[in-house]
């Protein structure tokens, strides 16, 4: 902060010198101007760190200097020294986009802790980020020794996640390396802990005994609110959306509408779409869904669309459910097909329910994987995010969104599965039809390292509640950020997929997934 050089605008300044005084012998540079012209000349002629800049002075008045200071140099830090408190004129001046402001008469201290706010304010920042999660990482860590149920670990990857994208923001990259570390051990811990417990959660009945699973979803979160006195309920189910992908969608939803929950649920096995978004709408496992409505049900190795019946399942479930109601189903993969849902949103509100799906995040993954570009766009998982981010800003999804905060409606946000960085490669062999996702494969005779820690196998895919496509076919599926690879052209194999985002698997980015409830601020 020292040696920072200083403006000081003011049409009283010869009164100011006791403070100029100061500042000069704390090690700061001042410059002074009587009047908002001779602030320009200097700002056009010079470089400052910061401008104090008072508000009230003939002529040319503080908040037109402002105004014109901000077309020579729109990220100069600029504090306000103003005598009114008047509300107009403060709405004006933080429109103007000052940095701070200050009420007269200022003391010298008041400018030294503004200056420290202003000049070291990140700087305090990322150091007080980084020696509270020193602190939290402590905690954490001590927690990997507890026995830890399925809450536990949502809150633990929360709490992950919260460092995360604090250390995003962190120009110090100090702990950056060791959150990394720490979330990869949470991750093995959490391998073993679904491994020990995910066919016990799928097998009972008893939600005192399991998670919220897939099949579970729309029940507790959607079903419960129809007729609760809405315009309409709308279930808005984004593919492949991770939990920190959420996070930073928050501030620009929250501005729409009040969050009236944000849990988390389990994403069952595979963490795949044709597998968890069919168990979403149906309210039932794969291997249900095979037998009562095997004609909506494909197998991995089957050809043609594997999630083509979302809606006939739907329809199914709330028959069972004995809701007789008015409803909707609309899925949107292309930009247009987005835009005609968003045109015609508010011609749903006749429904009693509403149920959507949003293809891009899902879409993005893929094409991360198969485009260059795309993957230098997003190296990792902090651009993943802005750039899924960017996607909302400007999709139709945000321009339905806003329609629909201008009226009296329930929406549940929530996805099917995330995704994972893999870095790791694991061998493994099969015959032709064994499914070529990266996180899990079914088949027969699978053949792999049965040794291996990081691979969760279901030999009789019926205990799992998985169709079984032949009778000597089972499932593997990897654990942490392990990605499958075969022999045959192994090297080239895995530098292709290798820093891919990829589902399927085990981790806490794919199981550990968002479910949101919203009503309008208006």
């Amino acid at each position: 902060m020292q040696n920072a050089k200083i403006l000081w605008v003011d049409d009283e300044i010869d009164l100011l010198k006791a403070h100029q005084m100061y500042l000069k012998q704390k090690g700061f540079e001042v410059q002074t101007a009587s009047n908002g012209i001779d602030a320009l000349d200097l700002v056009n002629t010079d470089s400052f760190d910061i401008v104090f800049l008072d508000e009230q002075m003939p002529g040319m008045d503080g908040l037109t200097t402002l105004a014109e200071l901000k077309k020579i140099a729109p990220n100069m830090p600029v504090i306000m020294i103003t005598k009114s408190e008047e509300e107009s004129i403060m709405e004006d001046a933080i429109g103007g986009k000052i940095t701070d402001y200050l009420i007269k008469p200022v003391k010298p201290s008041q400018i030294l802790l503004a200056l420290k706010k202003v000049l070291d304010g990140k700087k305090l920042i990322d150091q007080k980020v980084n020696q509270s999660y020193q602190q939290d990482f402590r905690n954490i860590a001590m927690r990997f020794f507890d026995d830890l149920g399925s809450n536990d670990w949502i809150e633990i990857y929360q709490k992950l996640v919260f460092w995360e994208i604090e250390m995003e923001r962190n120009r110090d990259s100090s702990m950056k390396e060791v959150l990394s570390n720490q979330l990869e051990e949470a991750n093995t811990n959490f391998g073993r802990f679904v491994s020990r417990n995910y066919l016990d959660w799928v097998n009972t009945t008893n939600p005192d005994h399991k998670p919220m699973l897939s099949p579970d979803v729309l029940s507790q979160s959607t079903f419960k609110h129809i007729g609760e006195g809405y315009d309409s309920v709308f279930f808005i189910l984004v593919d492949c959306l991770r939990y920190d992908q959420w996070k930073t969608f928050e501030p620009i939803i929250s501005d729409l509408f009040y969050i009236n929950s944000e849990e988390a649920y389990y994403s069952i096995l595979p963490t795949a779409t044709q597998y968890a978004r069919n168990a979403i709408f149906s309210g039932l496992h794969p291997l249900d869904i095979s037998e009562r409505y095997g004609q909506y049900w494909k197998n991995d190795e089957e050809e043609g669309g594997k999630n083509l019946h979302e809606g006939d399942l739907l329809a199914e479930h709330l028959k069972r459910a004995r809701m007789n109601v008015k409803h909707s189903y609309n899925k949107v993969i292309t930009v247009d097909e987005g835009k005609t849902l968003a045109d015609n949103v508010l011609n749903l509100l006749n429904n009693d329910v509403n149920f959507m799906v949003f293809n891009f995040i899902d879409l993005l993954s893929h094409s991360r994987t198969e485009m260059n570009i795309i993957r230098e766009l997003a190296p990792d998982e902090a651009a993943y995010r802005q750039i899924s981010r960017s996607w909302l800003e400007h999709s139709p999804f945000l321009v339905m969104l806003r329609k629909l905060a201008r009226k009296n409606v329930k929406i549940v946000i929530a996805t099917d599965h995330g995704t994972i960085r893999v870095k790791r490669p694991s061998k493994i062999i099969g015959d032709r039809k064994t499914t070529t996702n990266l996180r899990y494969k079914q088949g027969r005779n699978l053949n792999y390292d049965h040794k291996a820690k990081h691979v969760f196998s279901v030999r009789n895919p019926r205990e799992a509640r998985l169709p079984q496509s032949s009778v000597s076919a089972s499932y593997v599926f990897a654990m942490e950020d392990y990605f499958f690879a075969y022999p045959n052209n192994y090297n080239y194999y895995v530098n292709y997929y290798k820093d891919t985002f990829q589902h399927g698997g085990i981790s806490l980015q794919e199981m550990i997934i968002p479910i949101i409830e919203l009503t309008s601020k208006r």
